[in-house]
């Protein structure tokens, strides 16, 4: 599989204000998402865009590396469909500073950073990889139940693959529920 992955570390911006511009290209495919930052507002948008332009690069020379391990032609970006497979932020270190407060106090102001992650991947390559393993695993067909004669007292015992024994009924409560 040709993920690639970047990261950005402890970035000054709270983890809260990031994630709303993570939220706009999650699960968005390359292209757009780029578009959708180009045109965002918010502040996070800059240093997002440039990291997924970094993942983006991270997949090319992937994708080069495989390609030529396999004796074949590299995808190229264009043709191989990527897209934010996985994108997510979490907190990172936080300052702690003191702010002057009234009566000689003090109050704690903490300056939040994040980590950025993005995980992208191809559509392309996906799909390919999963038709060669439908074609490789072929699915048994499903065991029918079976049902057996138990040898005490001829009580009827049904067996159904994957789950326990139903409790065993005689014939005589048979004949008596059908009557």
């Amino acid at each position: 599989m040709a993920e690639a992955t970047a990261r950005l570390v402890n970035y000054p911006t709270s983890p809260r204000k990031m994630r709303y511009v993570a939220d706009l290209v999650r699960g968005v495919d390359v292209e757009r998402a780029l578009n959708i930052l180009q045109h965002a507002s918010k502040a996070g948008a800059a240093p997002m865009s440039k990291l997924l332009r970094s993942a983006i690069d991270n997949w090319e020379k992937k994708e080069q590396v495989l390609a030529e391990e396999e004796k074949r032609s590299a995808t190229r970006v264009e043709d191989a469909q990527l897209f934010i497979k996985i994108i997510y932020v979490d907190g990172g270190a936080m300052l702690k500073r003191w702010l002057p407060a009234p009566h000689g106090r003090a109050f704690k102001k903490r300056k939040r950073s994040n980590h950025i992650t993005i995980i992208v991947d191809s559509k392309l390559i996906m799909e390919q990889e999963r038709k060669l393993a439908i074609g490789a695993a072929e699915e048994p067909a499903p065991q029918e139940a079976q049902v057996t004669k138990a040898e005490n007292g001829g009580q009827e015992v049904v067996k159904k693959p994957g789950r326990r024994r139903k409790k065993a009924v005689s014939s005589e409560k048979i004949a008596s529920a059908a009557e």
